[in-house]
Order: structure tokens, then C-alpha cells, then sequence
């Protein structure tokens, strides 16, 4: 039996509350960092910032005028990027809220877009003035990305979020030129589809996001049955959604097996570019040891590592830990780590928990050889280009080769 290994932690990044520290480092990552100055008031069940014990986080005061002032002068210092879009509140070293709660929000939105020459991107479950937002993106059209965290339109939104705006506030935020994207989800038969369609009827424009919630970490028990509920129906909602041909642009955010085994192709090309050896140890989630133990067996040894730290059903490569990679090592004085698992907001070579590589190494000795190609912007560039509802249905609900895929028993 090999000696137990402690948990990895990463080592604390703020010895005292410094709360410009915070923000700078917010700021330097693309985010306005506004707060509530406690925790999200509206209490969604589903929310994945329920427990973020994992990483380090700061709690900063309610954002002032002084703060504000600060913010804007910091950014407005900053190279302007005309592709980039500054996402309003901070969500890495801070704990993500409802900002649109905050009595100033529209006002500082406003401030950000008129002494700016930088765009603004936003989410919120519909705590936005009416018509105050579709003035604004009617004055400074391109500017603003507002994703409209719809949810649920059905019965189910009582319980999952009792502290939101009303199904009919929603109605009007989406009557208008102001939301881009409405997210939604299926929970149940005729739930995503019948949010679909009635969205629809409101506006045309806007992308139907849509699919299902993954359950994570702090989630209770009877939350998390009910996304699983929901991934059961996907198919039949995506099938008569499809059918119904609404003319909005029609996007899918599915579970990681899914889009594993959409980017199949791409992802054992990528493979094969790497040129390991069958005694090379590869270090994947779930999703991809699918894919790469399929059309790749005995091609090299594939470490099969759940996402323990974040618990649930994520199954995803990308939010894998050091930890979770130390709790399965056996024998191993080599592994091959993918350099996605290494590239969170924490900063370079470091996981999503705050932990480096050179602590990784030091604390197991095991030498760790990174695979550079299979980094994030490859996954993303998989999400993205397999994210439409069509491509779901006609290349994965319609596939004949997916029961014997989704039947593929887990490693022991």
C-alpha cells in the first residue's frame, strides 16, 4: 500500500484582507469587479458558487462611489480590445452575486459605456430597470452582451429560484433589443422545449441557450436528482424543439461525454499529433478517457481521474485538480498532464483550487510532463464549435453508435 498523500492546498494568497488587491486582480482579468458586500441574496438552488470552500476567495464591502471611481479609472487605463467584452462583477477572487441587486448597477453600467470606449458583458436572472436596459442598448448598439439567466419559465422555478424576478418581469427584459442569449434547461418533459417556443414568440433575435445543469459540490441532494431528471429528457426536448424550427440562432450546452464524443475526431487526431509511447501515462477525466480508450486502446496508459474535488457528475479534464490527479496515483514516477488542467484564472501552471504544479511535483516526486496541445483553448474551441442544438441532434441524438457509447462502463 503506497503512503497516504495529504490533500493538496494551495498556499494563501492574501495574508490580510486587501481589498484593491482584489480588485486589481479582478480588473487584470477582464472583469468589473462590483459587489453586493455579502452573499447573493437571491439563493438559487441550482447556483455553482453555493460552495467555493475550494479556492481562496475574499469578501469585499458593498461597492461605494469611491470604489467605483477606482474601478472605472483602472479600466479605463487598460489597452481597449474591440473583441473583448469586460464581464461586470468578479467571480475568481471574489464571490459571484446578482449585481443588477446593487442600487447603482444601472447607473455604473451606464458610467462604464459613456466614458469607455470598451464593451460589457453581463448576467443576471433578470434584475434589470425596464426599459432603462433597452434604451441603452439601442444607445450604444454592439456594446453589450446580456445573457438572460431565464432558467425555467415552468413550475419548477418556484423551487429552483423562489427569490427571482417574475415570470412575467422576465417577459419584458426580453421584449426588446436588450438580451443577446436566454439560458434555459430542461428539467422535464415539455419544460426546455415550451421555454423555447414561447421565448421565441417574444424575440426572435436573441440565442436560445439551452441544455443542462451539471451538479456539482453543495448542492442539495434533491437539486441535483432533478438536473439529472433533466439530463434523461434532453434528447426528447432537443427532438421537439428541432422540430419546431423557431428562427432564433439555437445553442446547446450539454454534459463533457457529449461534447467528447462530438469532437471525437479532433480529439484522437490531437492524440495521434502527440506521439507518446504505450507506456506513457495519460491523465484524463471520464469524458475524454471515453474517447481515447474507444479508438485508441492500448496506445498508451490512460489514467482515469474523477473530479473528486469538485464532486457531482462533471466528468470534465479541464476542472480536474492536482489533488484529484494525487489521489489516484499508485506507481507512478511519470504522468502526462494535460497544460487545460493548469491554466485557471489562479494564474499560470496552476489548477482551478489555487495549487501549482511545483507543489504538485514537490509533494509526490513524480515527474509531470505537460501536454501543451491540449490546452484550453482546444477545449473551448470543441464547445464552441459543437454548441448548436442541430449539430446535437443530428450527429449525437441520432447517432446510432451512442447507446453502446453511453452504456461504456466506468473504470473501476
Amino acid at each position: 500500500m503506497p503512503t497516504p498523500i495529504p490533500m493538496l492546498q494551495a498556499a494563501p494568497i492574501f495574508t490580510r484582507k486587501d481589498y484593491r488587491e482584489v480588485l486589481r486582480r479582478e480588473m487584470d482579468a477582464g472583469k468589473i469587479p462590483l459587489s453586493l458586500g455579502r452573499d447573493c441574496p437571491v439563493k438559487c438552488e441550482f447556483c455553482y458558487e453555493l460552495d467555493h470552500s475550494y479556492r481562496e476567495t475574499l469578501d469585499p464591502p458593498k461597492t461605494s462611489d469611491e470604489d467605483w471611481k477606482y474601478i472605472l479609472d483602472y479600466i479605463s487605463k487598460k489597452p481597449t480590445d474591440p473583441k473583448q467584452f469586460w464581464c461586470l462583477g468578479g467571480n475568481e477572487y471574489m464571490e459571484w452575486t446578482d449585481l443588477f441587486l446593487h442600487p447603482k448597477a444601472m447607473e455604473w453600467v451606464e458610467d462604464f459605456l459613456k466614458y469607455t470606449d470598451k464593451s460589457i458583458q453581463f448576467f443576471t436572472v433578470g434584475f434589470v430597470h425596464v426599459p432603462k436596459i433597452h434604451q441603452l442598448v439601442a444607445q450604444y448598439p454592439g456594446r453589450i452582451n446580456f445573457e438572460l439567466s431565464v432558467i425555467t419559465l415552468s413550475d419548477y422555478r418556484q423551487r429552483l429560484m423562489p427569490h427571482a424576478p417574475s415570470v412575467k418581469h422576465v417577459m419584458k427584459v426580453l421584449d426588446g433589443p436588450a438580451v443577446s442569449s436566454a439560458n434555459f434547461y430542461s428539467f422535464d418533459a415539455h419544460t426546455m422545449s415550451k421555454d423555447a417556443i414561447a421565448i421565441s414568440k417574444i424575440n426572435q433575435k436573441c440565442v436560445l441557450w439551452m441544455g443542462t445543469l451539471t451538479p456539482v459540490r453543495g448542492l442539495k441532494e434533491e437539486t441535483a436528482s432533478l438536473m439529472r431528471q433533466g439530463r434523461k429528457h434532453l434528447a426528447d426536448e432537443a427532438l421537439r424543439i428541432y422540430d419546431a424550427a423557431l428562427p432564433n440562432l439555437q445553442t446547446i450546452h450539454t454534459e463533457a461525454y457529449i461534447t467528447a464524443f462530438l469532437s471525437r475526431k479532433r480529439i484522437v487526431s490531437l492524440f495521434d499529433s502527440l506521439e507518446l509511447e504505450k507506456k506513457d501515462t495519460i491523465v484524463t477525466a471520464w469524458s475524454v478517457y471515453k474517447i481515447l480508450s474507444t479508438y485508441r486502446k492500448n496506445k498508451a496508459r490512460f489514467l482515469y481521474v474523477p473530479n473528486a474535488m469538485l464532486s457531482g457528475d462533471s466528468d470534465c479534464t479541464v476542472l480536474l485538480t492536482f489533488d484529484d490527479i494525487v489521489r489516484r496515483l499508485t506507481t507512478e514516477k511519470v504522468v502526462h498532464i494535460p497544460k487545460c488542467i493548469m491554466q485557471s484564472g489562479r494564474g499560470p501552471f496552476t489548477d482551478i483550487t489555487g495549487v501549482t504544479l511545483e507543489q504538485f511535483t514537490q509533494k509526490t516526486g513524480v515527474k509531470v510532463k505537460v501536454l501543451h496541445k491540449v490546452d484550453t483553448r482546444f477545449a473551448n474551441e470543441q464547445l464552441y464549435r459543437n454548441g448548436s442544438l442541430q449539430n446535437y441532434v443530428e450527429n449525437y441524438v441520432r447517432n446510432p453508435m451512442v447507446q453502446a457509447y453511453e452504456a461504456l462502463p466506468r473504470p473501476a
